[in-house]
């Protein structure tokens, strides 16, 4: 009798059950290797930081332009790396995409600032070593994984711009992903043209 069945069973069905447990443990075994396989030749969800926007963006920036500037403004963007949530019980951590579109057709958009606040309003790093420009109509990113948690709940972006000619305004949003439990989520916020406003 084999361990663990009733006498009545037929005979032999206990080796037949071994033999699939095997064999379903060998297919578990495959699974997993297979899933680190591909996990080892993915790239990392952050292999931006590996590089500079400079190296990563090459196609979408231009040489310098060397006429002079005659347009210049400011955008703050507002971002989340991490929520809190449930009476703020628990907290969510986000990963945050900063994209940066030139919105002219014809105009490059020199970029001279990009740099990223914590909720303190402390700089937590800059990502542009000098001045860029954008070709028209390209975009570059910024990316902060999930486990980068230094911006806090009070993250935000402060983008300088520069153009040498009537240029469209441009386009600055951040896409924050992330989730909690079953619960996934995604939302965007839009940049804000930075205004002084006072007296007259």
């Amino acid at each position: 009798m084999t361990e663990g069945f009733p006498s009545s069973q037929p005979r032999g069905l206990g080796t037949k059950v071994k033999a699939a447990i095997c064999h379903i443990r060998t297919g578990h075994l495959v699974v997993a290797v297979l899933a680190c396989l591909w996990i080892a030749s993915a790239p990392p969800a952050w292999a931006e930081a590996a590089g500079s926007i400079e190296q990563i963006f090459a196609n979408s920036l231009t040489t310098l332009p060397h006429e002079t500037v005659v347009a210049t403004g400011s955008f703050y963007v507002p971002v989340y790396s991490s929520v809190s949530m449930s009476q703020g019980r628990v907290r969510a951590d986000f990963s945050v995409t900063l994209s940066i579109h030139n919105a002219s057709e014809t105009m490059p958009l020199v970029l001279r600032r990009i740099a990223y606040f914590d909720t303190a309003g402390r700089m937590v790093e800059s990502y542009l070593k000098g001045p860029v420009a954008l070709k028209p109509f390209s975009t570059i990113e910024v990316y902060i994984p999930t486990t980068d948690i230094r911006g806090g709940t009070g993250a935000n972006f402060v983008l300088d711009w520069a153009a040498t000619g009537e240029i469209a305004e441009p386009v600055v949003e951040a896409l924050m992903v992330g989730g909690i439990g079953n619960g996934h989520y995604a939302f965007t916020t839009q940049g804000r043209p930075v205004k002084m406003i006072g007296k007259n």
